[in-house]
């Protein structure tokens, strides 16, 4: 574990660069564009477990930011948080603008602007792709839902890397007009093994059933608005599989099984409610599948693997 005497070194004298190592930098120009120059894109492993929801990251999981991710978790490089916040808000408002599943209607934010870094000072920096985004226009914050660590986890590295970059991301979306907060909801009910070195198949038995959202959490998540599950990095997206079928079973209870309620307007500008697919004339339902939830929950990530990208690609 980590030191408080290496803690207060870093702060005073960053050694070198996180991505590159270039001496007497926290993280050099190159290296920030690397983790947050791109546009955040839709991410989709193959094969694609079960469960997954949408999800957005900021940059492919390979060089510097590859390094990047390894410093801040596993050699508690702690100055790097707010550069990979800044990125994982990229790829949570890149979320937010797609709606999640298949459209989240009366959910969709405001478009994303050009807005710029935070006081990074850099082109293409963390923050470019802000812009007033709203909880579906709702004034409601969006909900940050961490993925967590194993305990054992935490204690080997000192600190909870997941929890970090999301507690980051949040106050840069706040800073770009996007009311949002952190809700680490999700808790591990049993012991899991390391996930290194199994594949996609062992992981997600690995992981089945291993999270839960606590009573307490579900009334954190009761007063509506968006829901993102954030994670630093996605790989084979086991864990954000069994995050989202934990979160889900709270989120299902908040909508009712055949999601939300919501007016549709005529042509000529009148109010009125019909249903969508299940024969009733008093409501527009969104469904979402059988748990009537999927367009509330989206996922944000910082890195994917370089494969996951392809989907973007004809």
């Amino acid at each position: 574990m980590r030191g408080w005497w290496q803690d207060l070194t870093d702060l005073v004298l960053p050694a070198e660069c996180g991505g590159c190592g270039r001496p007497r930098t926290v993280l050099c120009p190159e290296c920030r564009a690397a983790l947050t120059g791109a546009v955040p894109s839709r991410v989709r492993p193959e094969p694609e477990p079960p469960g997954l929801p949408v999800v957005h990251a900021a940059a492919p999981y390979e060089d510097e930011v590859r390094a990047v991710l390894l410093a801040h978790k596993e050699r508690g490089a702690l100055m790097l948080a707010g550069f990979l916040g800044a990125a994982l808000a990229g790829a949570v408002r890149a979320s937010l603008a797609t709606g999640g599943g298949s459209g989240a209607a009366g959910l969709v934010p405001g478009a994303c602007g050009p807005g710029g870094p935070r006081g990074h000072g850099v082109p293409g920096g963390p923050g470019r792709h802000g812009g007033p985004v709203g909880a579906g226009g709702s004034g409601m914050p969006v909900s940050l839902v961490p993925v967590p660590s194993a305990p054992w986890a935490v204690r080997a590295r000192g600190h909870d890397p997941a929890r970090r970059i999301a507690l980051a991301a949040a106050g840069e979306l706040r800073l770009t007009g996007t009311p949002a907060r952190v809700v680490a909801v999700l808790r591990q009910r049993r012991a899991v093994a390391d996930q290194s070195g199994l594949n996609s198949r062992q992981r997600l038995d690995n992981l089945a059933g291993a999270l839960e959202v606590p009573a307490g959490g579900a009334r954190l998540l009761a007063g509506g608005g968006r829901v993102v599950l954030v994670d630093d990095l996605m790989t084979t997206g086991a864990s954000l599989a069994e995050a989202a079928r934990a979160l889900n079973a709270v989120l299902v209870a908040r909508t009712g099984p055949y999601g939300r309620v919501t007016p549709k307007v005529t042509g000529e500008g009148m109010s009125q409610v019909t249903a969508r697919g299940v024969g009733r004339p008093e409501a527009v339902r969104e469904m979402r599948g059988t748990n009537g939830a999927e367009g509330l929950l989206t996922a944000a990530v910082v890195a994917a693997t370089p494969a996951s990208f392809e989907i973007n690609r004809n």
